[in-house]
């Protein structure tokens, strides 16, 4: 899986003014802290990121908010003192200085960095969860992401689908299967929305899956019939894919 850049993680806290910092940077300092080998600055690493958790906790503090300013400024402090003192062997402060990136609220840059420490799966799942979203399809979002779709275009994704789980399994195949070719959008949910079972009987929503699935036969003598109802601009569109046609076939055509 490719390494993103800054700007590609900075779609996810754009997405929500939910998205959780504290959660997002106790996720990060789970990851890496185990990662710093010297232990006098992984402990420190952790007192800064806890603090700072604890203030994104409870902004308002102006006590966690001084406490969480001395704790990033001494970690500061630390990484300057260990890079002017270092010599040939030095430690590595690669780890603690991409914690002290998100403990200053550079949550984007701090991913960045981090995924060759930790792998991209592991963070994306962080970001997504963290976005707090209602009716939102984690999963899907994740497969998306996982197929190279951006955060934007995964989490709309995810919203779409969160908001019309209850229905039926074959329509959500459909659904799925645009959301993956990254054709998925309101208008679209807005004309599938029409074929879910809300609107339409048993028999009128098994012909939909079917002109859903692209059977050539069945939209054929759909659209001939459409014709023969006074809609041959409906059945023209039908012939096209247009989801807004097949619902008006379903609707309007027994079997």
């Amino acid at each position: 899986m490719d390494a993103h850049d800054e700007s590609w993680w900075m779609q996810f806290p754009e997405a929500s003014d939910r998205f959780d910092r504290a959660y997002v940077l106790e996720g990060l300092s789970d990851l890496i802290s185990p990662k710093i080998q010297a232990p006098l600055l992984r402990r420190e690493v952790k007192i800064a990121t806890d603090t700072v958790v604890r203030y994104l906790e409870r902004p308002s503090s102006e006590t966690r908010a001084e406490h969480a300013q001395d704790a990033t400024a001494r970690l500061t402090r630390t990484l300057d003192r260990i890079e002017e003192r270092s010599t040939g062997a030095a430690i590595s402060t690669d780890e603690a200085a991409i914690l002290l990136t998100a403990a200053r609220g550079n949550y984007a840059a701090a991913a960045a960095a981090a995924t060759r420490l930790v792998g991209a799966a592991r963070l994306q799942r962080l970001f997504v969860t963290a976005l707090r979203l209602e009716r939102f399809d984690i999963p899907m979002v994740l497969r998306l992401l996982d197929g190279g779709q951006t955060p934007a275009q995964a989490i709309q994704a995810g919203h779409l689908l969160g908001r019309y789980s209850w229905w039926p399994g074959w329509l959500l195949r459909v659904v799925t299967e645009r959301a993956l070719a990254g054709s998925l959008d309101e208008e679209t949910i807005a004309a599938l929305d029409r074929c879910a079972y809300a609107e339409l009987s048993p028999t009128q929503a098994n012909l939909a899956r079917k002109l859903l699935s692209g059977n050539e036969g069945l939209i054929d003598t759909a659209a001939e019939r459409l014709a023969g109802l006074g809609e041959p601009e409906a059945a023209g569109r039908l012939r096209e894919g247009d989801l807004n046609a097949v619902a008006l076939a379903a609707r309007l055509i027994p079997l």
